[in-house]
Order: structure tokens, then sequence, then C-alpha cells
């Protein structure tokens, strides 16, 4: 990732758009990033009292996703954006979620937790941004215990067939555009060029393997836009 990128992805440029993310991600997708999320939270297979993390939480949406999954549940969000940490919060406190959900700031390349400490991991639309994924990844495994779950969603640079043409004109045309013009921000131009910049899935997977984690499916979401990738650290118990 160029230097460029890295600045663009960082905490910093996620601080100036944090009022409308939310906004812009629901007209963007039509909405169907919010199905893409609840797909990520049953494939976690949470667990009464499970410890979740979610990693580059955001706003907070996967994480209050889960905590509502699992009544029980307890989950810690961590982002380096402090500002959308902030709306992430506020959306807590108003769904009466404060007491299980604690948003960090922090980054994934340096998780502050200790070995096998969480039943489950998620990151959703972050991975993208992490300067350096492998390492990431990584963390991810060092910090899920034995047979729990990594959860990844992140968005696709759309494949050739039947619905590519018109897929691809949604991403790499409408996106910015809307995105744009309901932000004011031109950061939605550089979530184009990191969705074509990304690994195709079988080398995103590879990746993953490489990196500690065993991976138990890859599924292409909406003619291919989004995958999820469900894995478990490779280690044995």
């Amino acid at each position: 990732m160029t230097p460029e990128a890295t600045r663009q992805g960082s905490g910093q440029m996620f601080d100036g758009i944090a009022e409308r993310y939310d906004l812009v991600n629901r007209v963007i997708s039509l909405g169907i990033d919010q199905r893409w999320r609840r797909r990520a939270v049953r494939s976690l297979r949470l667990r009464p009292n499970a410890r979740v993390l979610d990693v580059a939480t955001g706003t907070a949406d996967l994480a209050i996703m889960s905590a509502k999954a699992e009544p029980s549940a307890t989950v810690v969000g961590i982002d380096p954006s402090e500002r959308m940490l902030e709306v992430g919060r506020e959306k807590i406190a108003r769904q009466g979620l404060a007491e299980r959900i604690e948003l960090r700031t922090g980054d994934a390349e340096a998780l502050p937790f200790d070995d096998a400490s969480f039943d489950a991991v998620s990151i959703a639309f972050g991975i993208r941004n992490v300067p350096d994924r492998e390492r990431a990844l990584g963390e991810m495994a060092r910090v899920t215990r034995p047979g729990g779950r990594v959860v990844i969603l992140e968005l696709s640079d759309p494949p050739a067939g039947l619905f590519g043409p018109l897929a691809r004109f949604h991403v790499h045309t409408l996106v910015p555009y809307v995105g744009g013009l309901i932000s004011g921000a031109s950061e939605y131009r550089y979530l184009v060029r990191s969705i074509a910049a990304f690994p195709p899935a079988e080398e995103f997977g590879r990746r993953m393997e490489s990196s500690g984690l065993k991976l138990l499916e890859t599924d292409p979401l909406t003619f291919g836009v989004c995958h999820l990738y469900v894995a478990e650290p490779a280690r044995a118990a």
C-alpha cells in the first residue's frame, strides 16, 4: 500500500467522515451492508457468555449486532478513529448496551490483549485499510481461543459475469459520486482504489492461512462485491 493510501485509510481520515459514515454506507450499499453484517454475526456462532472482539469497529454496527445476537455476550470494539468511536458510543448508549460493549482506541496490528482471550473475533470492512494485513491477521489469530471463530467481511472488486458490469459501475462510479455528495468529502474515491487493490478472495485466503488461521469457508456475497471469510486459529488447543 502506498504512503498516500495508508494516510487516506488512517484513523484521521475516518475522523473526518464519522458524522455521516452510517448514512453513506446505507445509501451506497442500498442497505445490503447490514444484511452482510448479520451474516457475519451468525458465522461467529456465539455461545452464552462469549467474549467478542470487533476489530476496526468504527461506529460499532457489528459490535451492537453481536451483543444483540447473544444477550449474555460482552463485546470489545477497537478502532484507530476516536471520532468514529464517539459516534459508536452514542449509538450503544441509545440502545442500552453500554454495560456489555466497550469501545477503545487501538491498532489492529498490535492488539492490546492476552493470547486466547476472546471466543470470537470479527472485522468488517477494515482489513483493507490495515497497512500490514498479515500482522493484523496474526494478531487476530493470537487473541482467539482454540476453536473460536475469526470472521472477516471485506469488499471486493466485482468479478466478470452477468451482473459484473452493473456491479462495477456501481462500485467505481456511483459509490465515489454518492459518497462525496452526501459526506462532502473525497475519501470515497480512496474507497474505490482500495477495493481494486485488495487481493482476490483466493489469494487473501492463502494470506490468512499463512498468518496462523485455518480457513473454514469463503463466501462471495451479492454478486461478489463482498466476501465473507470464516476461520479459526490454526494452533491446537
